[in-house]
């Protein structure tokens, strides 16, 4: 467990790629006319990101792994239905969506609904009342406690929520994008986004009220979570 929480605490941090959209045109075209070869050199700076998704959703680093692998073999078989107009990392990230969730359902694992969920029936999140709102200061987040507390946390909440927050605040996808790999609206997705925050603060701040507290100076603009 405490591998798995570590893996995920480094590849979160991880530096992120985000090659040339003709560059990837190119790559796809020679790709599509036969030079198979060349399909790791368009996916290399998406394997992390890939991962990243599936182990959101799968929460098992073994499962997260044969899935992205799986992802990638399916993107591979089906490129020649990929529309060059869009973003090829937003599609592939799909890709590993629907494999993910494809295992998800066949080993049901979600049988149980994550009890920090607190919806309402008109679906708003109610915060805890005593919740410190001060935002985390980004040098306390290098701390390796804190980057752990912060996975805890994320995998309490309910995959829906997970997968927003990971793509946004981690992977740092736009709002579009984020919505055309979930499959859904917008509107939806900053709906999700502001809820995971939400649920994130109300589960980190009884534990990190002395990293709070010690830190009263934030500088201007530093928001860990956008």
């Amino acid at each position: 467990m405490q591998n798995r929480d570590q893996s995920e605490a480094e590849v979160a941090l991880a530096p992120r790629s985000d090659p040339g959209h003709e560059h990837e045109a190119a790559l796809i075209g020679r790709i599509r006319s036969g030079e198979s070869e060349l399909f790791y050199e368009l996916i290399r700076p998406y394997e992390r990101r890939v991962f990243v998704i599936a182990f959101t959703i799968l929460r098992n680093e073994a499962d997260a792994e044969d899935t992205a692998q799986d992802a990638f073999l399916k993107a591979f078989k089906y490129l020649g239905q990929f529309r060059s107009e869009s973003r090829f990392s937003t599609w592939l990230i799909q890709v590993a969506i629907n494999e993910a969730r494809l295992r998800l359902r066949k080993s049901h694992l979600e049988i149980m609904r994550p009890i920090v969920d607190q919806e309402n029936d008109d679906g708003t999140y109610t915060p805890r009342d005593f919740t410190d709102w001060r935002e985390i200061p980004s040098e306390a987040l290098e701390r390796k406690e804190i980057r752990e507390k912060l996975v805890e946390a994320l995998g309490s909440i309910a995959q829906k929520y997970r997968e927003v927050f990971v793509l946004r605040d981690v992977e740092h996808m736009s709002i579009e994008d984020t919505a055309l790999a979930l499959g859904i609206s917008a509107g939806a997705v900053k709906t999700r986004l502001l809820r995971a925050r939400l649920m994130l603060r109300d589960l980190l701040s009884p534990g990190l009220e002395g990293v709070w507290m010690g830190h009263s100076q934030i500088l201007k603009g530093t928001k860990p979570w956008s």
